[in-house]
């Protein structure tokens, strides 16, 4: 059992993330910034007040667990916007505070700096909303960022081009820096698995201080 705290748990993937956690038998901690505006929170789920922008919220909340997850920026927006990149650099900065006993990071990342069997990268793909297109590049600078720490544990989790509402399979496939897409030329994962792919490599660490990504 991993003692796991998810920065954005009230978020579409933070939420799903929390739940996978805690049905596998993980001690859950979802941090929000007040716990009092949030409820629907799984059964067993500790909530705690935090800042991913405050790198001594941070250390705190790193110094009593194993993994921080960070599910923020995930769901567009111009707050959400702003948050992506800064959260990294705080992230990074509260558990380098936090010294030898620093827990692992898994963050959600962005599929706009996947390579697409074409060429080029998905946010090169003609038509794509400008605010869409702003969140992509903002994954991409944290995405940079991350790959210059070479002192912590960390992992970048990228999404297939298209992640949805879904049901939860258990299947998923994986690659490092390629969009993985099926027959038809699509890219897709559920919330829901995505979910599973993330608590898959918190027991199960294959790409430590790398980025990968999951798609069906």
């Amino acid at each position: 059992m991993a003692r796991i705290a998810v920065f954005g748990a009230a978020g579409r993937i933070g939420s799903r993330i929390v739940s996978e956690a805690l049905t596998r038998g993980h001690d859950v901690t979802a941090v929000v910034r007040d716990p009092n505006t949030v409820s629907g929170m799984e059964p067993g789920t500790r909530v705690v007040a935090g800042n991913v922008l405050d790198p001594d919220s941070v250390k705190a909340i790193a110094s009593e667990h194993d993994v921080v997850v960070s599910a923020v920026g995930g769901a567009g927006g111009q707050e959400n916007l702003a948050t992506i990149a800064p959260a990294a650099r705080s992230l990074i900065a509260g558990l380098r505070s936090a010294g030898a006993e620093a827990p692992r990071l898994v963050t959600v990342g962005g599929a706009g700096s996947l390579r697409t069997p074409g060429g080029g990268q998905v946010w090169d793909r003609p038509g794509i909303p400008e605010d869409v297109l702003q969140t992509m590049h903002a994954h991409g600078d944290a995405l940079e960022f991350y790959r210059t720490v070479d002192d912590l544990d960390w992992t970048s989790i990228s999404p297939a081009a298209k992640i949805q509402p879904g049901r939860r399979t258990g299947t998923y496939r994986t690659a490092n820096d390629d969009l993985i897409t099926d027959e038809s030329g699509n890219s897709t994962i559920s919330f829901e698995d995505y979910a599973v792919a993330v608590i898959d490599e918190i027991e199960w660490p294959k790409h430590r201080r790398q980025r990968f990504t999951v798609a069906y």
